[in-house]
């Protein structure tokens, strides 16, 4: 659905193509107000089955976000669920629904490069659906940075670092597998850190299996273990020193999002590898409220959990302030998703515990014309105007949900 003032025709074709050498607009906030906004739902399929404790993926959902600026420049954002309403309340098809009825409607006319009050337009229009926002604002930034040639990274300060470490995410739940496709992964200078799902199978069973990744990749790699709130508190205290005695790094939401009173509990005590907190930090004031219980180590940020760049920034920088880490998170974005979230951490000052956007690569198929580069352990910001990488209008129609 095409969201305008007026009805316009289904192809999202600007009111006037650009010439490559034209003056901006002498009304600037004129030029570069949104004239148009396409919600569109792709599905493509994954190279293996991706599990977490509460679902399995075999294809990634997103809702591609399309917005026209009246200079005839067009932004794109993405947003990114997994296996629909499970890993938070959104799902593609409300995503979709929403922008469409709601939030849409209340970007028509608005000036893309006034962000803030985009962002307050949204939330008047609709409370929380935090993804939805995200993948709109991404498109206003992704717009704005077209318009004036510069990359998503300046607009928000500028990038201090061009490459982040990247881990990859074991989740087939199979330890034969997975052992077989962290090989290939360091053998190719492409991961060094490995993300384990858990919860899916039964506490006894998935520390047997970590103990034979553990065996396997000692020395060579570095792993991270991701309950994604499968367990309780007592089987936390349980298992968390026996992740530590496993060299496991960095361990993620073991217990519920509503239990951050037990995550410091558990973090107080000894033997405790350090602890990420994901989703229990939504806003800013989440992000508060686990720094006050002294529950994480670290913070996973994710565009689609805090409404967007300019809520991702916000989270962080409360971490910062409680000397808490950084660490890029990720639900299995296409290089567009991706790329979107680079830009952001890229003008972060610190990013200690790195990233996890390997999305593309677990992706039969990518969304954009040249996907992002992975080499040496690292993922590349990519260069140019905006989000750095340009959608592809076959592979949007290829994957496009009918």
């Amino acid at each position: 659905m095409l969201a305008s003032r007026q009805p316009r025709p289904a192809a999202l074709a600007p009111d006037r193509a650009p010439a490559p050498d034209r003056a901006l607009a002498p009304d600037l906030a004129r030029d570069l107000a949104v004239a148009a906004v396409r919600a569109t739902i792709v599905d493509v399929p994954t190279v293996r089955a991706h599990k977490l404790s509460q679902t399995s993926v075999t294809a990634q959902s997103y809702v591609v976000v399309q917005v026209r600026l009246r200079n005839g420049v067009e932004g794109v954002g993405e947003a990114a669920t997994l296996g629909g309403p499970r890993w938070s309340e959104e799902s593609v098809e409300g995503i979709k629904a929403t922008i469409d009825a709601y939030l849409a409607p209340a970007l028509i006319g608005h000036p893309a490069d006034r962000l803030v009050a985009a962002g307050a337009r949204l939330d008047a229009a609709a409370k929380r659906n935090n993804a939805a926002k995200a993948a709109l604002e991404t498109a206003l930034f992704d717009a704005v940075g077209r318009t004036l040639g510069l990359p998503v990274s300046a607009l928000l300060g500028g990038a201090v670092r061009t490459a982040f470490p990247v881990l990859w995410t074991l989740a087939s739940g199979d330890p034969d597998q997975e052992i077989a496709e962290a090989e290939a992964k360091l053998a190719a200078r492409l991961h060094r850190t490995f993300k384990i799902k858990i919860g899916a199978l039964a506490p006894e069973a998935d520390l047997a299996r970590l103990a034979r990744l553990a065996a396997a990749l000692g020395g060579r790699a570095t792993l991270i273990v991701d309950a994604n709130q499968a367990w309780d508190e007592t089987t936390a205290r349980r298992c968390l020193p026996r992740l530590a005695d496993l060299g496991v790094a960095l361990v993620e939401q073991p217990l519920p999002a509503w239990n951050v009173a037990g995550l410091g509990r558990l973090r107080a005590r000894d033997g405790v590898p350090p602890l990420l907190a994901d989703e229990c930090v939504f806003t800013p004031h989440d992000m508060l409220a686990v720094a006050g219980a002294a529950a994480a180590d670290a913070v996973s940020l994710k565009l689609v959990k805090h409404g967007g760049l300019l809520g991702t920034r916000a989270v962080a920088a409360v971490a910062q302030a409680a000397g808490i880490g950084l660490y890029g998170g990720c639900l299995l974005e296409s290089s567009l998703g991706a790329s979107a979230h680079l830009q952001v951490f890229a003008t972060l000052r610190d990013l200690a515990w790195g990233c996890e956007h390997f999305g593309p690569q677990i992706l039969t198929g990518d969304l954009v014309t040249e996907p992002l580069r992975f080499a040496d352990f690292e993922v590349h910001l990519p260069g140019g105007p905006g989000l750095g990488v340009t959608l592809d209008p076959d592979r949007l129609r290829h994957y496009a949900r009918s």
